[in-house]
């Protein structure tokens, strides 16, 4: 668990760097993050070659904000269990042939539009997982929580998303902790199945304790609640650079959406018919 959320911190850690990138508005780039998602869920299941082009925004973003690319390998194999769940079905369901590989007779393989209705779930949950993961290495949570409120997001939703976040690690060593502490009295053995039931609730005694704590030195600190959080002024200024990376990724989304460029440059390639 601790593993886990220290692939999480480091993406704040990547957060402070000084590239182009991590210099625009935070609003610009939940902006941009916000356009390319919508764009790419918005395709049918069979939009493979389609979803393709959009493979610019995090190529080229990664490059330029200087990240590596294993803060991303991660996350993105964390979400691909959940799709092929979700999109194993259309290799049963649907098997009907969308066009053929290799024809060689009796050797050539078809491929059904569940084989291609399952690459692009798992392609659009990974340009999504890659949008936010970008956004989140480019940008101190601080301020995309600061630039929430500006948008006019819910306080009390924003309250509990940074608290979730900012006391995970406080959860990770009150695990460590009572592990620790089991292993000690087990004779170094792991938690056995019967324990677990009086492990979690323990932990939940534990926890709930430590949030009372928490949250009476946060009022000792002049916390006054979700409804006292005042609006945050904006420290950042938007730039003309803004303006530029705004005004070039969202058309490029829609000439995406709307044009077949894979096609259209299939035929440049081939000429026609």
């Amino acid at each position: 668990m601790q593993d886990k959320f220290g692939d999480i911190y480091a993406l704040e850690q990547a957060a402070l760097g000084r590239s182009p990138i991590h210099r625009l508005h935070p609003g610009a780039k939940i902006a941009a993050a916000l356009c390319y998602i919508a764009a790419v869920i918005s395709f049918d299941r069979y939009s493979f070659s389609r979803l393709l082009p959009f493979l610019l925004y995090p190529s080229v973003l990664i490059a330029l904000a200087e990240l590596s690319p294993r803060l991303f390998v991660k996350p993105a194999l964390a979400a691909l269990p959940f799709c092929l769940f979700a999109g194993l079905s259309n290799l049963f369901l649907e098997r009907t042939p969308l066009f053929v590989i290799a024809g060689f007779g009796p050797w050539s393989i078809p491929v059904t539009r569940g084989f291609v209705s399952l690459c692009t779930l798992l392609l659009r949950s990974c340009l999504c997982v890659a949008a936010v993961l970008i956004l989140a290495a480019t940008t101190p949570f601080h301020r995309l929580s600061a630039q929430l409120r500006r948008f006019h997001i819910p306080a009390l939703f924003i309250t509990v998303i940074e608290i979730m976040y900012r006391y995970m690690g406080v959860l990770a060593g009150e695990v460590r902790s009572m592990v620790r502490a089991y292993t000690l009295r087990g004779g170094g053995r792991g938690i056995a199945i019967m324990h677990m039931g009086s492990f979690i609730g323990q932990l939940l005694i534990r926890s709930v304790r430590r949030a009372e704590r928490i949250y009476a030195a946060m009022q000792c600190r002049g916390y006054a609640g979700v409804k006292a959080v005042p609006g945050v002024p904006d420290p950042l200024p938007f730039t003309k650079g803004d303006g530029i990376f705004l005004g070039v990724l969202i058309p490029g989304c829609l000439l995406f959406r709307l044009a077949d460029l894979p096609l259209i440059l299939g035929k440049l390639i081939t000429g026609p018919e």
